[in-house]
C-alpha cells in the first residue's frame, strides 16, 4: 500500500502516519505490559461535534485489530461543544489505542471547526440555500470529504434551529450523499466562457448539452454582468419564467460590476437598506458594501435589473469569498440572494482545528498532567450505543 486511502490507513499503515512517540509508546507497552485507559478528546474553541469519520475509521481499526473500544460520546453529531469541554471519553486497551491518537485527532478537529462555521453562515442567512465548492480549495481527496461532511452536519443543524434551507448540494459526485443528492450540482467555469468566446454561446452549449439541468450562468467573464445577463434571460425567457435560469456573481475585487461605481453603490444601498450605511462599519464591512467585486450593492443592482427588464424570477448566485463574516454583513442588509456558492467555510485559520486528547485513567485510576483535571468525568463511563 503506498498510502491511506479516503477512509484513511488501515492498522498495517497506521505507524507510517502517526507521531513517532505514539508508535513508540506502543513497543514499550508490549514489552512491559498492557492496562486499560480512557482517553478524554477535547478542542479549544467552540465548535459543533462532528464524529462520523472519525469514529468509523476508530470502528474499522478495533476490528482489524479484533478489539474493541468503549467511546462515550457526550454530545450528539452537531451538538454544540465549548472550549476544553470534552466532546468524547474513548476506553480501551492502551496497546491498542496508543498509536492511534495522530490520525483519529486528524479526522476530528477540521470538520468540526468546518461544521461551526457553515453553521454560522446558514443561521445568519436562513432564507439562501449554499452550495459547497470547497473542493478545489482542499489538501486532498480525503479534506474534501471531511468539509463535505462538516458543510452537511453544520447545515441541518441550521435547518432544525431556524428553518434554514442550508447546504442544498456541493460541486462534486464523490461526497454529494451528505446533502441528499446523487450527484454534484455545478454548471459551468469562466474557462468554458472563454472556450465559447461569448458568455451567451457557453449558455447556449450548456443548455444544448444539459437540457434537463438548471441554467445558471457566470457573468462576469467579460466585465458585463447586466448586458450578458439580460441577453441570456432574453434568450431562454422560457427558463426565466419557470425559475429554472439563475445569473452567478463572481466578479473580482479589482473591479466594479458592471454600472456601479463608490457613488452608484452607496445611491443603490440608499434605496434598498439605507441603515446599512448611516451606521459605523470597519473598512472590510464598507468594501463588502459599496467597494468592488460582490457586494451587497452589486447584488440589490443586478436584482434591480433584473426586474425592471420583467425577469423577477432569474436567481441570483453569489460567490467571492462568502465566509462566516461577509454572510453575517449580507444578512445585516437583506441582501437578495437565492443561493450562495462558497468554500469559505473551510478552517481559515488552522491552528483552530487542533483536537486533543489526553489520557486520564490508568486501570480505572485517574491520573491526567496537572492542569487537566478539569477533562475528569462527572459520571461512570458506559459504551454510547452503537458506538466502537
Amino acid at each position: 500500500m503506498n498510502g491511506p486511502g479516503m477512509d484513511g490507513p488501515g492498522s498495517d499503515e497506521v505507524a507510517r502516519y502517526s507521531d513517532k512517540y505514539f508508535v513508540k509508546t506502543r513497543a514499550i507497552i508490549e514489552r512491559f505490559g498492557d492496562c486499560r485507559v480512557t482517553y478524554a478528546v477535547f478542542m479549544r474553541r467552540p465548535v459543533l461535534c462532528t464524529p462520523r469519520l472519525a469514529l468509523d475509521w476508530l470502528r474499522s481499526i478495533a476490528a482489524e485489530r479484533d478489539t474493541s473500544f468503549d467511546v462515550r460520546l457526550m454530545h450528539n453529531e452537531g451538538g454544540w461543544v465549548g472550549a476544553g469541554e470534552p466532546m468524547m471519553y474513548v476506553t480501551g486497551s492502551f496497546r491498542e489505542l496508543s498509536d492511534l491518537e495522530t490520525i483519529f485527532l486528524q479526522k476530528l478537529g477540521p470538520p468540526c471547526v468546518a461544521a461551526f462555521n457553515a453553521y454560522t453562515m446558514c443561521t445568519d442567512l436562513p432564507y439562501v440555500g449554499f452550495l459547497g465548492m470547497d473542493a478545489r480549495h482542499c489538501a486532498g481527496a480525503e479534506m474534501a470529504e471531511m468539509m463535505a461532511y462538516a458543510a452537511s452536519v453544520g447545515s441541518n443543524r441550521a435547518r432544525r434551529e431556524r428553518n434554514a434551507k442550508g447546504f442544498i448540494g456541493n460541486a462534486n459526485d464523490a461526497t454529494a450523499h451528505y446533502f441528499g443528492q446523487s450527484k454534484g450540482l455545478g454548471t459551468m467555469p469562466h474557462a468554458l466562457i472563454g472556450y465559447a468566446g461569448s458568455t451567451l454561446r457557453a449558455a447556449e452549449m450548456f443548455h444544448e448539452a444539459f437540457p434537463a439541468d438548471n441554467l445558471f450562468v457566470l457573468v462576469d467573464y467579460f466585465g458585463k454582468e447586466v448586458t450578458d445577463s439580460l441577453a441570456v434571460c432574453e434568450r431562454f425567457g422560457d427558463l426565466a419564467t419557470e425559475g429554472r435560469l439563475g445569473v452567478r456573481l463572481d466578479t473580482h475585487g479589482g473591479r466594479f460590476l458592471e454600472g456601479l461605481d463608490v457613488a452608484q453603490s452607496y445611491a443603490v444601498l440608499d434605496r434598498h437598506a439605507p441603515d446599512a450605511i448611516r451606521t459605523y462599519r470597519t473598512e472590510e464591512e464598507l468594501r463588502w458594501l459599496t467597494g468592488t467585486g460582490v457586494t451587497a450593492a452589486a447584488i440589490y443592482w443586478m436584482r434591480e435589473k433584473l426586474d425592471e427588464a420583467g425577469f423577477p424570477r432569474v436567481k441570483i448566485i453569489a460567490s467571492s469569498g462568502f465566509g462566516p463574516s461577509k454572510c453575517k454583513l449580507m444578512a445585516s442588509v437583506a441582501a437578495p440572494i437565492d443561493i450562495v456558492g462558497t468554500g469559505s467555510y473551510l478552517p481559515e485559520r488552522w491552528s483552530e482545528t487542533y483536537a486533543t486528547a489526553d489520557v486520564i485513567a490508568y486501570d480505572d485510576v485517574q491520573r491526567v498532567k496537572v492542569g487537566r483535571e478539569f477533562l475528569f468525568p462527572a459520571a461512570p463511563q458506559e459504551a454510547a450505543p452503537g458506538q466502537p
